[in-house]
């Protein structure tokens, strides 16, 4: 929180045409805090949450980063209109925008170390119960590191994670080049467009938190939802140049019920094939994949989006997304941290029965 705060005044520093070295720079401070916060998710909920909680909870803090997502699209074109031909109204709705962003990171920042809370008093389940009794010597980051690797259902899950994640990030970061391809001096609609995306996905994680809790069907809904997620880029390609902009309000918010809704399932399977590992570990690992398929998705489509057409950078995503259904099928799903939980529950139940 204090990285971003920090990246948000250094943004503020930089408001001059020569300066644009320094808002990169501050880009680049953000982009670091953004590698601590995306990891926090899957371990606030198994730190803090029981078993028929953890899914959820880990769907609803997915979801504060999508609301920022959301605000990302909405607000920019609307506080920094395009204005060729007056560089200093632009200039001061660009400081507007950086102020604001700067005001309210400080805020959360102060915010977060007033109330944030290493971990509650008593543990919430079995399994973090058996973690706690581990004494700190024992871990070796190192070591996580080597186990996760070995793992050959969380090697899948990271490259298919990265694949269907960094699609995401990539659409996102393209989707304006897109709908102005099509629909020439659109830019507000291509944020809303974008916001609606990101809305529907907040739906689609909250509903998939849900589900899992309820049935604990990780590899099975993962894979429905990525192929679903595949159909739903298809359409999307498909009809983007059709002419009718509520058309392209739709299949986006379908796309981004399905891509959004992946990213809690992806944390909380890693969390179950790899347990007793730490969840921060699992987390992080799979927001470098992310990052680092986004840049090369971005750049690539990017370019066949320039040069051909954004139906080129689309095909160009789903085929990568293909891949990412046939890693997801090959995971072989072994539930460590819900048969930990579940285990240790039947021995209660035996015991209280007298059935030793």
């Amino acid at each position: 929180a204090g990285l971003n705060a920090l990246g948000a005044w250094l943004k503020c520093a930089s408001l001059a045409p020569d300066r644009y070295p320094l808002t990169l720079a501050a880009q680049a401070v953000c982009a670091v805090a953004q590698v601590f916060i995306l990891g926090l998710p899957s371990r606030i909920a198994s730190v803090w949450f029981g078993p028929t909680e953890v899914s959820t909870a880990c769907a609803v803090a997915v979801l504060g980063n999508q609301l920022g997502t959301a605000i990302g699209f909405l607000l920019p074109p609307v506080l920094v209109p395009n204005t060729p031909n007056d560089i200093d109204l632009m200039a001061h709705n660009i400081s507007i925008m950086f102020y604001g962003t700067a005001i309210v990171s400080t805020l959360l920042f102060f915010l977060t170390g007033v109330v944030f809370e290493e971990k509650p008093k008593y543990p919430p389940s079995h399994s973090q119960a058996v973690l706690q009794t581990m004494p700190p010597e024992d871990y070796s980051y190192k070591q996580s590191i080597i186990n996760l690797f070995r793992n050959i259902p969380f090697v899948l899950l990271l490259i298919s994670y990265g694949i269907m994640t960094g699609a995401f990030y990539s659409v996102s970061t393209l989707l304006n080049q897109m709908i102005v391809t099509h629909y020439e001096g659109e830019e507000v609609n291509a944020g809303r467009i974008g916001l609606t995306l990101v809305v529907a996905g907040m739906v689609g994680s909250i509903i998939c938190g849900l589900w899992l809790d309820y049935t604990k069907t990780y590899k099975q809904t993962t894979l429905i939802v990525y192929i679903l997620s595949f159909i739903g880029l298809l359409v999307f390609t498909f009809t983007l140049d059709l002419g009718y902009l509520i058309v392209v309000f739709v299949t986006g918010g379908v796309l981004g019920f399905f891509m959004t809704g992946y990213l809690p399932l992806g944390f909380e399977f890693a969390v179950e094939i790899t347990y007793p590992e730490s969840e921060g570990t699992s987390s992080g690992l799979l927001n470098a994949s992310a990052q680092i398929f986004g840049i090369v998705f971005t750049l690539v489509q990017g370019k066949l989006t320039t040069y051909y057409s954004p139906r080129a950078g689309n095909i160009f995503l789903c085929a990568w997304i293909f891949v990412g259904i046939i890693l997801t099928a090959l995971i072989k799903s072994d539930l460590r941290r819900h048969n930990v939980n579940s285990g240790i529950m039947n021995l209660d139940v035996k015991a209280v029965s007298g059935d030793s």
